[in-house]
């Protein structure tokens, strides 16, 4: 057996061990692209978790909640360190971090070597940014489109170091992948030490073309840093093959991990010329130096392996292919649409689960209540840095049904 057929066969036997036998079955060898859109799987997938009556929750980006048997074991996880209280944190915890992170590594198809478990993207990427060994004639490049909290920490590198930030606006809806790389190609100088990009920009949900990204910057010198918080459990890919030198991602988000824990992903030859942020007796060439956490809530961290046989239950490129088809399924209903502003490419392939939508004439927070308020829809505003309108991130639990609910508010609005 090779290691696809391997891995297959490991996909298919999680699949009957979370969702029964009959399932295992039936499923097994349905493409992904068929299975997208078969309502009764995901049905049964839709029975894992507890979800409110009171609203549709579109707004599954910032933190998407457990399904109940992922939440089931970590309040397990917390009782069992309560009970033996520092014996364990003595004891047992380091084996435990240790296994948990070794499996996460073989999700992100990278060395343990090479990542670490953190709070968030943010924590992720804020780390890198201030490892750098800053000079006053150092650049760095990112883009207007950028989480804020990330352009936050570059700012504050330029009041301490005197370094130049040079920022773009990422094509709203670019004809092909060279119009996004030349984007950030063109601010590229030879003083450029530290590229930042998204590789799902999250207010819009654009999908970029990070590999052909990465391999123009590596090209010119220049070392690429790519805020993952969307894409990790998203997407079905490995973090190598994007030939990116830092990865940071939030866990609590596409995975549906409980909240607080992230990763970062260092290439192995970047790890020793980075300065950690905390005091720390590793190797200079150890990626825990970049991890000093002292006393932390491990609960949170042990919840990332059952999170993660969830995951691997349904299988990644089921999940992308479900996530991609409720995004497509809602929004070509209304791209087109008189005074319906589509924020997100048109081309399929750019984008998956997340989108942004607008309404001429309604500010974006306006939207966003009237959808609750009439509609009781929950989604976010986000009106800034070129994109005006809501977004809307379904999950692997949100229908058909509830996304039809969407499009009639939508155009009723707009009508």
């Amino acid at each position: 057996m090779n290691k696809r057929d391997f891995l297959r066969t490991v996909g298919g036997a999680s699949l009957g061990l979370a969702f029964g036998p009959e399932l295992l079955a039936q499923y097994t060898a349905v493409p992904a692209a068929a299975l997208a859109e078969d309502e009764p799987f995901w049905a049964a997938v839709r029975g894992k978790f507890k979800l409110t009556p009171d609203y549709i929750n579109l707004e599954n980006g910032y933190y998407c909640f457990q399904p109940e048997e992922v939440l089931e074991a970590f309040i397990g996880h917390v009782r069992r360190v309560n009970v033996m209280g520092s014996r364990y944190m003595r004891t047992v915890q380091a084996e435990d971090k240790l296994r948990v992170r070794t499996k996460l590594a073989g999700l992100a198809g990278c060395s343990p070597a090479e990542l670490i478990i953190t709070r968030n993207t943010t924590e992720s990427l804020d780390t890198i940014i201030a490892a750098f060994d800053w000079k006053p004639s150092d650049e760095a490049v990112m883009a207007n489109q950028d989480y804020g909290a990330m352009l936050d920490q570059f700012r504050l590198q330029t009041r301490r170091f005197g370094m130049v930030n040079r920022l773009i606006d990422i094509p709203m809806d670019p004809k092909s992948d060279d119009e996004v790389v030349q984007a950030y190609a063109s601010a590229l100088t030879p003083r450029t030490r530290l590229l930042m990009i998204c590789h799902m920009v999250n207010i819009t949900g654009h999908v970029l073309p990070v590999r052909a990204i990465c391999d123009m910057a590596h090209a010119r010198g220049v070392e690429v840093m790519v805020d993952g918080a969307h894409a990790f459990a998203h997407l079905d890919f490995r973090i190598p093959d994007l030939h990116c030198d830092y990865y940071g991602a939030s866990l609590h988000k596409w995975l549906s991990v409980p909240l607080g824990a992230g990763i970062l992903y260092v290439r192995q030859d970047r790890i020793a010329k980075l300065w950690p942020i905390f005091g720390d007796g590793s190797p200079v060439d150890d990626i825990n130096k970049l991890n000093h956490t002292g006393t932390h809530p491990v609960h949170t961290d042990l919840g990332i392996e059952n999170a993660m046989v969830f995951h691997e239950a349904i299988g990644g490129a089921r999940k992308e292919a479900r996530l991609r088809y409720l995004q497509r399924y809602w929004s070509d209903k209304v791209r087109g649409v008189p005074k319906v502003v589509m924020n997100t490419p048109a081309d399929a392939a750019r984008s998956c689960a997340i989108a942004n939508v607008g309404i001429e004439g309604i500010k974006p927070g306006n939207l966003m209540k009237i959808l609750f308020d009439k509609y009781r829809v929950w989604t976010v505003a986000i009106d800034g840095a070129g994109v005006h309108g809501v977004r809307v991130t379904p999950q692997v639990y949100t229908t058909t049904t509830e996304l039809d609910v969407f499009v009639k508010a939508l155009k009723e609005l707009s009508a």
